[in-house]
């Protein structure tokens, strides 16, 4: 069992979890599902968390009353309600009668609890279908079908707390991006489903935003609830961000921590998941212990909540032996391990050790360039490689915007205008540029300069996938390394980190089949054309050395820089 809970548990601060446990029993259905309609239920874990998420400062302490945690966040395995819990907190905060603030001290020394004045509440999710389909969405269903249904008035844009005369008293909204300035200045709670997807600038912008939001409603104590599976390390998405913070207090580096984390996951000693032949010194580990390993490990990571059907464990086990099966993916939802997706094409988190922040490539130094991109839809990125060092820097970038519209393109100017200005600022051996939507563009670039534009068709699979061996050689190899701007430095890694891999039908000299980028599980919001303008640009490189290129004279480029 593996398990980081920080900070560990203080029996001196008091909490408001035992009557909010009532509360929630008491009027509480569970959300849609088999036990749809059901009293709510609460197993021992829940329970432990509620108290923990509920602490509040003891009688005599200068903040006495108030809570102890401004941010909790729960990383659970995949199947274990996290969603229907957070509902049933978003519930609470919600509610005209819940005790989710302390009213004071009884005889005992322990909070009483009171409902919030006003609540707004804000609920990030990936996009906005799927506010509406997972936790927004159950809290909508407990609402409306649980027993105070008469206190609500929901529908699929914002459930409104009624007051006494029909009034609206607070309400939860579901959102996919930043809140306004003027609803977001109203938070009292708001919770962030699924945050190891949120990594897009966007979520990233919107978590800012309603964190920034906390501070603005200080009589009602705000906080903010997380409730996750384990993510794709180096993907940079909340929950990691999260996730660093726990075991930075774990760690002891930060003092008073505002944050509570609970995390479970099947530990180290869980190994030999797959079925493999006998090693030197290792047995062979037949298909049946494997599934049995598999099934103890689903149970460490599942905790004391246990099965919820006779066979679950096993059922849940069976996946690994699908055909083509990613068993990082399954090793990360159902074990909560932290896993690198085998769709994912670069290990991020090599790359992001090869990051060189502040560090950018000199002013007229020998370099080549990258080109790829789409001029309608994605994005379109140029980057540079100094040639003699490998460093990498994003030199201009494009991307479609969230909500662009029908008709939204890149400015060919623009883009133009940013190539000559890299031609004038550094010692540019090549540019490979990847045609099919810059055709006539590249054309006019290789009429002005023939000696240094190159096509290169990235549709070529054999070449390209030879083209990103050698890359990825380069990042494990450490010869290749990222810098410029912060922004530029960020931008590029993202689109390395979100290029995904289809593998072909082909296999290298080693027996390894080839692949070649490609969308990440599918995901069509994930841009990765600064990735493929990086690996052209590396290719470049090579190419320059295999040649034995050599910079122009020094006085020419400084004629050309001032």
């Amino acid at each position: 069992m593996a398990v980081l809970i920080v900070p560990p548990l203080d029996l001196s601060f008091p909490t408001l979890g035992p009557a909010l446990a009532d509360f929630i029993r008491d009027r509480m259905i569970f959300g849609p599902g088999s036990l749809a309609g059901q009293p709510a239920e609460l197993d021992s874990e829940k329970l432990a968390a509620l108290y923990r998420l509920y602490e509040v400062y003891p009688q005599g302490h200068r903040l006495a009353g108030r809570r102890r945690f401004q941010r909790g966040a729960i990383e659970w395995r995949k199947g274990l309600a996290k969603t229907e819990f957070a509902a049933w907190v978003s519930a609470c905060e919600l509610h005209p009668e819940a005790p989710v603030r302390c009213d004071g001290f009884d005889a005992h020394g322990d909070p009483v609890g009171k409902p919030v004045a006003f609540p707004y509440i804000p609920m990030l999710a990936h996009t906005q279908e799927q506010v509406s389909e997972l936790a927004y969405g159950v809290l909508k269903y407990v609402l409306e079908e649980g027993p105070d249904s008469s206190l609500f008035d929901c529908s699929l844009e914002r459930i409104i707390r009624l007051g006494p005369n029909g009034q609206a008293e607070g309400r939860a909204v579901p959102v996919a991006n930043a809140p306004g300035s003027r609803d977001g200045a109203l938070t009292t709670f708001q919770h962030a489903d699924e945050p190891h997807r949120l990594y897009l600038p966007s979520h990233k912008a919107a978590h800012e935003t309603m964190s920034a939001n906390l501070s603005k409603r200080p009589l009602e104590d705000p906080w903010m609830l997380y409730t996750s599976t384990a993510g794709q390390p180096g993907q940079g998405s909340i929950e990691e961000d999260v996730r660093a913070e726990a075991e930075a207090i774990a760690r002891g580096d930060i003092d008073d921590p505002a944050l509570f984390f609970f995390a479970r996951w099947a530990g180290p000693e869980h190994v030999d998941l797959e079925a493999r032949p006998a090693r030197e010194n290792s047995p062979a580990v037949t298909p049946k212990h494997a599934l049995a390993n598999r099934v103890v490990a689903i149970a460490d990571a599942t905790g004391p909540a246990g099965e919820y059907g006779p066979g679950q464990f096993e059922t849940i086990a069976k996946q690994w032996d699908r055909p083509k099966a990613d068993k990082a993916y399954l090793e990360r939802v159902w074990l909560n391990r932290w896993r690198k997706s085998d769709s994912m094409a670069f290990d991020l988190v090599k790359v992001e050790g090869l990051m060189k922040t502040g560090k950018s490539i000199a002013k007229g130094a020998f370099v080549t360039l990258g080109f790829d991109g789409a001029r309608f839809r994605d994005s379109t990125g140029l980057v540079a490689t100094d040639i003699e060092t490998g460093l990498q820097q994003l030199l201009a970038g494009w991307e479609r915007p969230d909500n662009a519209p029908d008709d939204w393109e890149i400015d060919e100017s623009e883009v133009t205008a940013s190539l000559e200005d890299a031609l004038t600022t550094y010692d540019v051996w090549k540019i490979y540029g990847d045609p099919p939507y810059w055709t006539e563009t590249m054309g006019s670039w290789s009429a002005k300069h023939p000696d240094q534009v190159e096509e290169w068709w990235t549709n070529r699979h054999k070449v390209m996938a030879y083209t990103l061996r050698e890359y990825v050689e380069a990042i494990d190899a450490e010869s290749i390394s990222y810098g410029g701007e912060q922004d530029q430095l960020d931008d590029l890694v993202r689109h390395i980190g979100n290029a995904g891999r289809a593998d072909l039908r082909m296999r290298d000299d080693q027996g390894q089949p080839l692949w070649v980028l490609t969308k990440q599980d599918g995901h069509e919001e994930l841009k990765f054309d600064y990735a493929m303008a990086a690996v052209l640009s590396w290719k470049a490189r090579l190419d320059a050395l295999k040649a034995g290129a050599k910079p122009r004279k020094r006085s020419r480029m400084i004629r050309r820089l001032y």
